[in-house]
């Protein structure tokens, strides 16, 4: 078995962990890029949503160094995300391409019994022990949750660094060192270390940057091409962001979500909007608008895929939530058309929104 999976935001650090310390053989794909997006493209159908188009030119250009296996979350609830495994193979096989699937889905859907079952899947092509495995899992676990808090401080930090710049830099170096990890305890080593450079950054704790939440469906949200790379550009312009989706909040959320704790918070916010689950992350969207209005955010982006069902319901609730907490938010829609200067604008012009409210408030008008 070869190995290989869709980038997902940094996904692909824990899955790297993980598979060093099983020893199984794997290929990364190139990050996402307009080559896999105009491969998937080709080959997908047209009304296909964005995420789908770039997955398959990932498994393309990892089909090409060799991948046989891919490994793919599910989804979450009624989302169409929960076909993409059967959509997927069946075009991949039309193009002659006859890989295997994994499907690593919610016990909720498909049962403990079943995910074990999936997981021995992966950890049956190991030769390690059964203690490793376990050493093994438990690092990469440990590997995505460090570096989706390296990545979050350097959203929120960017607003207030005194070097402009400086936490984009770090970020980015971080993230090209961890590729060249050969082993679990070296990956955990260099992301331990860049989490104490980042919190040792010279930052002016007197700034007021403006902070802006970003919403959404999880895979545009997560994965910084389909976004056309919003938080690198909100870096870019000194705003500090936040974004509660996170490779490892999907692991807690899928681990927690059998005994019904998952994202206790988040629903509590969403009830009075959304007290139902309608697939995706719709209950999540409308919960963390809600929570980023009464943490003190100037504003927030929702990101979604054209056609997503959930988010276009939480796109619906979401000027009521504006409404009743004085709280701007904007909508951005992408696919493959979407034209990059005109969402650009539409981020800057949020921002003048935003900074223009808070002018007013300060100026007592």
């Amino acid at each position: 078995m070869k190995a290989t999976f869709p980038h997902m935001g940094n996904v692909y650090i824990g899955v790297k962990t993980l598979f060093d310390g099983l020893g199984i053989d794997y290929a990364v794909p190139p990050s996402s890029n307009k080559t896999a997006l105009d491969i998937g493209s080709l080959y997908s159908p047209e009304e296909i949503c964005l995420p789908f188009k770039i997955m398959i030119g990932n498994y393309i250009q990892a089909i090409e160094n060799g991948a046989d296996t891919v490994i793919l979350p599910g989804s979450c609830g009624p989302c169409r995300f929960g076909e993409y495994c059967e959509l997927q193979m069946n075009l991949l096989k039309s193009l002659g391409h006859n890989l295997d699937f994994v499907v690593l889905d919610f016990p909720r859907d498909i049962g403990l019994k079943e995910l074990y079952r999936r997981i021995r899947m992966i950890s049956s092509n190991s030769s390690k022990k059964t203690y490793q495995k376990i050493i093994a899992l438990s690092d990469a676990l440990k590997a995505t949750r460090l570096i989706d808090e390296i990545e979050g401080l350097a959203h929120m930090y960017a607003g207030y660094e005194r070097n402009k710049g400086e936490c984009k830099q770090l970020l980015k170096i971080c993230k090209d060192e961890a590729m060249k990890c050969t082993n679990p305890s070296e990956m955990l080593k260099l992301l331990k270390d860049y989490k104490e450079k980042i919190h040792h950054l010279s930052v002016d704790i007197n700034k007021n940057p403006l902070k802006i939440a970003i919403i959404g469906e999880i895979y545009t949200v997560i994965e910084p091409y389909s976004n056309f790379f919003i938080e690198d550009k909100l870096m870019d312009y000194g705003v500090s962001s936040k974004r509660g989706l996170t490779p490892s909040w999907w692991v807690k959320n899928m681990a927690l979500s059998p005994f019904k704790l998952n994202s206790l918070t988040i629903k509590k916010n969403a009830k009075k909007y959304l007290s139902l689950c309608i697939g995706g992350h719709a209950v999540e969207c409308v919960g963390e608008a809600v929570a980023s209005s009464l943490e003190g955010f100037d504003g927030a982006i929702q990101i979604f895929p054209m056609g997503c069902m959930p988010e276009i319901v939480s796109k619906s609730i979401l000027p009521t939530i504006s409404n009743d907490m004085n709280f701007p938010i904007m909508s951005l829609v992408v696919d493959d058309m979407t034209g990059e200067a005109g969402y650009i604008t539409r981020i800057e012009a949020f921002i003048d929104l935003l900074e223009r409210r808070r002018s007013n408030v300060l100026s007592g008008c």
